[in-house]
């Protein structure tokens, strides 16, 4: 079969990318190795008849703010795709931490999407004040921020995010590199008196791949704070799998050819380009390029043959590290969550942690190989926002483990027994462990469960093979493998490391997230491409 573009993998950048090129009139095939497109974007009854679960992803704040939802939100819309955020649930809270330290002490600290509201409780009014004054630095760096995150990281382009700091000032250049090379940690201890800004918003880092102790942070932390102000916690009404409805229904309106259950064995390179995907059962040729949505290790150890690439670009492909590996928890319950503070029963995502103090103990854990003995847990409650996902005075719980190591060789509690991995014991002897943490602030909590449907590192890992070692974010993202040096530091030129051959998906630049961001960088250069042909 003939085409102009083939893209492999179904995720949220093969969606964007193969929606625009479509929409720009070339002919697209997609082929997704599974039965339904989407790749960590699902939705269904996972524990008890009548509960709707997000199966994998859940909150689109990134999406409805990038440049992909400008382009094709309201095709969206118009085949269905509704949003349920904080203002049609008439709710001021947005997400928030609660957790005890060491000293036996609970603190609980919410974020509105007023940041001035949010500021207002914080105990010391030098950090009202602060929090203010690192919102309006963020503002000023935003255009070199976004311009970094929303544009490819070849040299050119490098240059001119170097021109656009340069014009922020001396000082302001100065603070936005310094920020750059601090950790979240790093940032709110030199900010802040108090500790409110840190428990709120450092746990927001383990959603970038990032621990509060790790680079870049210092730029990061203060993105999340904006983003959850200026746009709260979008999530799909009645379930994320009616985003990928809409996106089906858009792809099949503009042409494009959808081959499901077809997985992609080979791209063949001839005459220096990429010419054509082979599959089992047939060729599907490329006039003008092929973009592969796949891991760092699938794209050039499997898909590409040894004489298509380098030797010293496999010696990178082999230091290519994934992330801490990952676990998502869905519960139904017969009720809410009986939260001893009441404003938690009404804030759509709340993490269990004191802030960078737990949380980075629990990464440090999951780093060396142990199931952290108190794990940050991501708490989502999206019947707050889309009461439609249970029966009418029932909840679903969704939560997220994002600090566990992929093979576990003890457990820092000194109590699980890991000797035989992820196995049946181990994952439900966890689940116990988190359930037990929750329930020290919403007493009676395991009463009211109905139903549990947990994936494992390793069960995320067989889900998509993009999660490599149960990582969902594509490798590591901390700098040294983030921004020109991803997916590798040879590629900081571009992402096509042969003719014709686009890299997009999480292990790519932008990075990890539900914004479509490295789909629509591709999709729009490629576009531009071919109106300068015709032009010529």
């Amino acid at each position: 079969m003939e085409t102009d573009y083939v893209v492999i993998g179904s995720g949220i950048n093969s969606l964007v990318a193969a929606a625009e090129l479509a929409r720009s009139g070339a002919a697209v095939v997609l082929l997704e190795e599974h039965d339904r497109l989407g790749g960590f974007i699902d939705s269904g009854e996972l524990t008890v008849p009548g509960f709707i679960h997000d199966t994998f992803s859940s909150w689109h704040p990134l999406f409805v703010s990038g440049g992909a939802y400008a382009e094709l939100g309201q095709e969206l819309h118009d085949r269905g795709l509704r949003y349920r955020n904080t203002e049609d649930a008439n709710t001021p809270w947005v997400c928030a931490s609660i957790g005890t330290d060491a000293r036996g002490k609970t603190t609980a600290v919410y974020a509105q999407r007023d940041p001035g509201a949010t500021a207002e409780a914080f105990e010391h009014a030098e950090d009202r004040a602060a929090y203010a004054r690192m919102l309006e630095d963020f503002g000023k760096q935003a255009p070199v921020i976004f311009g970094a995150l929303g544009s490819e990281m070849n040299l050119p382009n490098a240059a001119k995010l170097g021109f656009k700091t340069v014009r922020l000032g001396m000082g302001r250049a100065q603070q936005l590199v310094r920020q750059g090379l601090m950790s979240g940690r790093n940032l709110t201890r030199a900010t802040f008196t108090g500790t409110e800004a840190d428990q709120l918003w450092a746990p927001w880092l383990l959603h970038a791949g990032l621990g509060p102790e790790q680079a870049s942070g210092g730029v990061m932390l203060p993105v999340m704070a904006a983003s959850m102000h200026q746009f709260g916690l979008p999530v799909v009404q009645g379930g994320a799998a009616q985003f990928v409805a809409a996106f089906e229904s858009l792809l099949t309106d503009h042409g494009v050819v959808i081959r499901k259950n077809t997985r992609a064995q080979g791209v063949v390179v001839a005459g220096g380009r990429a010419a054509a995907v082979r599959t089992a059962a047939e060729t599907f040729t490329a006039r003008k390029g092929i973009l592969a949505s796949v891991s760092v290790p699938q794209l050039y150890n499997e898909l590409l043959e040894p004489a298509a690439v380098p030797e010293e670009t496999r010696a990178e492909v082999r230091a290519h590290r994934p992330g801490r590996a990952a676990m998502q928890i869905h519960v139904a319950l017969s009720g809410p969550v009986p939260w001893s503070d009441a404003r938690l029963a009404r804030t759509p995502l709340i993490h269990i942690s004191t802030g960078s103090d737990s949380t980075a103990i629990a990464c440090a854990q999951a780093e060396a190989g142990l199931l952290p003995a108190n794990p940050t847990i991501v708490v989502g409650q999206q019947c707050v926002l889309d009461p439609s996902r249970a029966p009418e005075g029932q909840a679903t719980l969704w939560l997220q483990l994002q600090e566990l190591p992929f093979e576990p060789v003890g457990d820092a509690a000194g109590e699980l027994d890991t000797s035989a991995g992820w196995d049946e014991q181990l994952t439900d002897e966890f689940i116990h462990r988190v359930l037990g943490k929750i329930e020290q602030h919403a007493p009676g909590l395991g009463e009211l469960v109905l139903g549990i449907k947990a994936f494992n590192p390793r069960q995320l890992s067989r889900s998509n093979r993009n999660a490599v070692a149960g990582d969902p974010y594509g490798g590591a993202a901390e700098l040294h493998q983030n921004l020109v040096w991803r997916p590798l530091p040879r590629l900081g030129k571009g992402r096509s490391p042969v003719k014709d051959l686009w890299h997009i998906g999480a292990a790519t630049h932008p990075g990890p997230g539900l914004g479509g961001g490295s789909g629509h960088l591709v999709a729009q250069r490629l576009i531009r491409s071919a109106g300068k042909s015709k032009r010529r």
